[in-house]
């Protein structure tokens, strides 16, 4: 008899409920990213806590936006890491680099994809869990993007370049 009364598979059944973090895990340090470009994004620029950069323009400009600290630390990383040299929030406008904070409603949102694809543009979406509208808006640019994505909760990037389609969920 066993001493629960339940048997190993009824105990472990609740183990599916775990918050997305969780099952997330196997990512954190890029275990499981089969791609060396968003592979080095994971290490570089995901994993650092400070910034590694000696500019801090976007950094302060996100502040300005109520964007937590941790990830204006990991967008500046990023446009470091990818050698972007102009950035913009919120406008569409030619730079290399554009960010849609939650002033930007999910309904403003595909002008934005399809400027950023058509002038070859990574493009983030902060927020993109905010509400369920705003989910399905970018679960749709996910799937109908030619490019890679890389989706960590906090935001979604949507590149606009040379690599292949590919949806990382991390």
């Amino acid at each position: 008899m066993k001493r629960s009364g339940r048997t190993l598979k009824a105990r472990l059944y609740g183990l599916k409920h775990l918050s997305s973090r969780i099952k997330r895990a196997r990512f954190f340090r890029g275990h499981g990213v089969h791609s060396p470009y968003v592979y080095n994004i994971v290490r570089k620029v995901f994993m650092q806590c400070k910034l590694v950069a000696q500019r801090d323009d976007l950094y302060e400009a996100l502040k300005g936006c109520g964007v937590a600290e941790r990830r204006c630390v990991q967008l500046q990383n990023l446009v470091e890491h990818c050698g972007y040299d102009e950035w913009k929030i919120d406008t569409i406008e030619a730079c290399d680099f554009l960010v849609c904070t939650l002033a930007t409603t999910y309904d403003m949102l595909q002008p934005y994809v399809d400027y950023a694809r058509e002038h070859g543009i990574t493009l983030c979406i902060m927020d993109p869990y905010n509400n369920a509208n705003r989910w399905e808006v970018c679960r749709s640019i996910v799937e109908n993007h030619p490019s890679t994505t890389v989706d960590n909760r906090a935001y979604l990037l949507v590149f606009n370049n040379h690599l292949p389609k590919q949806v990382f969920i991390l």
